[in-house]
């Protein structure tokens, strides 16, 4: 008996009506196409990695599926049950049981609140029966599972490294006990080693409650580190997904290939040349007729300026590329 993904995503698009460079002001609204029919399933217990370059709609992809944005088609499905975002109430259970962790570990905490008003904040919304005792018990246990000792409960975020106040951040999202975790590029505005110490925090936290994990990254080194499976996207649109050592090892869409080989080898006897690609990555007001990436891709064929790829594959690798067809 096949198991049903905790998280199933079929087709889901966001597009942003934009009125800037209108030609007269009753004409239509222009659209930005942020996502393009993104599908995936994911298991309890799993990582999705997804990667791409900024302005790729990663970050997008996941507010999307946590309500902060408004999805414009497509559906999404929480253990089997589609997700009604105009209906109160099924939008607070998946938010009860789907929290978020966010790039700024500083800009994301209330200034103007301690840390334990701060982590224990989303009992009262989510747990509200708790008692005041087990709201303090499960903020004390969860800021101590992360590193934080008690007694810096009272110190306002300020007073806390980056490194420190992504650590608090983890352990807001976790306090309410979610079952999955949406990482928006959670290390990247942290120095190495504490990104080190950061992703092996979410791993065991990860082992520890049975999390299942949706991390954005634009390194696939560190995707690597911590995922099971990688999307790539590329203006909206998966150009490859696959698992992450197959990804990493043997990328075979020409974008991943790319970004592959912009990840650096910290071994200085290693001489590699990173491929830089042609151009800007283009205007998601105007997409490409074709495919998506054909207007940077080095290894484009004629095909590629008229016809776009959908993903083929098996269930467990695709890649959404002529070149694979040929």
């Amino acid at each position: 008996m096949t198991q049903t993904p905790i998280l199933s995503v079929d087709d889901l698009r966001v597009t942003f009506a934009i009125n800037q460079g209108k030609k007269w002001p009753w004409s239509p609204a222009n659209s930005l196409h942020a996502v393009n029919g993104v599908s995936f399933d994911l298991h309890r217990g799993q990582t999705l990695g997804i990667v791409g370059e900024s302005g790729c709609g990663k970050s997008t992809l996941i507010r999307a599926i946590a309500g902060l944005v408004a999805p414009s088609g497509g559906t999404v499905r929480l253990d089997g049950t589609v997700v009604d975002y105009q209906n109160r109430a099924s939008l607070q259970d998946l938010r009860k049981r789907m929290q978020m962790i966010f790039q700024d570990p500083i800009a994301s905490l209330n200034p103007r609140m301690t840390i334990r008003d701060i982590v224990s904040e989303p009992l009262a919304y989510f747990r509200p029966e708790f008692s005041a005792q087990e709201r303090k018990q499960a903020t004390r246990d969860i800021l101590d599972r992360v590193g934080i000792p008690e007694r810096n409960f009272n110190r306002f975020p300020h007073e806390f490294s980056g490194g420190q106040c992504q650590r608090i951040g983890i352990a807001r999202a976790l306090v309410s006990a979610p079952q999955i975790l949406l990482c928006d590029e959670p290390v990247s505005a942290l120095d190495v080693s504490i990104q080190a110490q950061v992703i092996n925090l979410l791993k065991d936290l990860q082992a520890e409650m049975g999390l299942t994990l949706i991390f954005v990254a634009h390194d696939l080194g560190v995707v690597r580190h911590i995922s099971d499976d990688v999307l790539v996207l590329y203006l909206g649109g998966v150009m490859e997904k696959a698992p992450a050592g197959e990804v990493v090892d043997h990328p075979r869409h020409p974008y991943s290939q790319a970004l592959l080989s912009a990840v650096p080898v910290p071994d200085p006897r290693v001489k590699t040349t990173p491929q830089v690609l042609d151009g800007d990555l283009p205007s998601p007001l105007a997409l490409p007729q074709g495919c998506l990436f054909q207007s940077r891709c080095p290894k484009r064929i004629d095909a590629c300026r008229s016809t776009r790829p959908a993903l083929k594959g098996t269930d467990s690798a695709q890649v959404a590329c002529l070149l694979e067809e040929v």
